[in-house]
């Protein structure tokens, strides 16, 4: 009778174990700095070894990159075939740095996806307001085949020059969100914002969207900033790669990390990726 009720409760941890497993979403935003040759000793050719094997070890089930340019794509892509992924090219499909989103092919299934460009026109290729370049956002709504729930990813970079590009950016984003979330679903919002969280324009995403860092169980892991601009030898002060989820969610954000690994003095890229894992309650 002991040994009975001993596969008994044995088969119930299991079981939670399981379900438990199921519940955890693990999500990573990350600026992997475009190729570009200049870089010299930074370059991707040099770099992406190490960056597959660091996406291979923390094993995300969604990650969403910027400034990838189509080979770089390509390169995620061959490198990681247990992902599928969403997105085109600022430029146009297969032009200029992309904002995709790549996600676990076994796990999820897109219901819907597409991309809009930050400007006064989102449904063409063009350059918004005062930014240096044509910017996008890329979204999906995904169906999570273990836990059965719907949520929505948006995934952006943000002008590096125009004020008013990166605050209007913003607006076209949440009303976007709010355009297409008719349903409710969880929403998770991550990129390179190129803002720091006191400016003004962080302060109100705030009132609309949890910042992952602040509203973290668990004790956020790693350096405060994200942009490490390729110095090893220098503290990661500037805060400006963020993962944003809907207020009053069933989503809940169990641990935040700003990932700071590196291989012989050198990261792989200029940005440090931001880490979440989130349960569905």
């Amino acid at each position: 009778m002991n040994q009975v009720k001993k596969i008994i409760v044995s088969g119930v941890f299991l079981l939670m174990g399981i379900f438990s497993n199921g519940q955890t979403l693990k999500v990573m935003t990350y600026n992997i700095r475009l190729d570009v040759a200049s870089d010299g000793e930074n370059a991707w050719s040099l770099r992406k070894d190490y960056f597959i094997s660091q996406i291979q070890f923390y094993n995300p089930d969604i990650f969403g990159v910027q400034e990838a340019r189509p080979n770089q794509v390509v390169d995620i892509t061959n490198s990681l075939p247990e992902y599928n992924n969403v997105g085109i090219g600022r430029d146009g499909i297969g032009q200029g740095e992309s904002s995709n989103i790549f996600y676990k092919k076994e796990r999820f299934t897109v219901k819907e996806s597409n991309t809009f460009w930050l400007s006064e026109t989102p449904n063409t290729i063009s350059k918004g307001w005062d930014a240096a370049y044509n910017r996008v956002c890329t979204y999906a709504l995904f169906k999570d085949l273990k836990t059965k729930q719907f949520f929505w990813i948006f995934n952006t970079h943000l002008d590096h020059i125009g004020e008013e590009a990166r605050t209007k950016g913003i607006q076209l984003i949440l009303s976007k969100i709010k355009e297409l979330n008719t349903k409710k679903y969880p929403v998770i919002l991550m990129g390179d914002l190129n803002s720091e969280p006191k400016e003004d324009r962080i302060i109100l995403l705030k009132k609309a969207m949890d910042d992952a860092r602040e509203v973290s169980q668990e004790k956020p892991f790693g350096p405060y900033g994200t942009f490490n601009n390729f110095k090893h030898n220098e503290p990661v002060t500037k805060l400006i790669d963020y993962i944003f989820i809907s207020k009053n969610s069933i989503l809940k954000v169990k641990k935040y990390a700003v990932l700071s690994d590196s291989k012989d003095l050198k990261y792989p890229s200029d940005h440090l990726p931001v880490y979440v894992e989130v349960n569905f309650k």
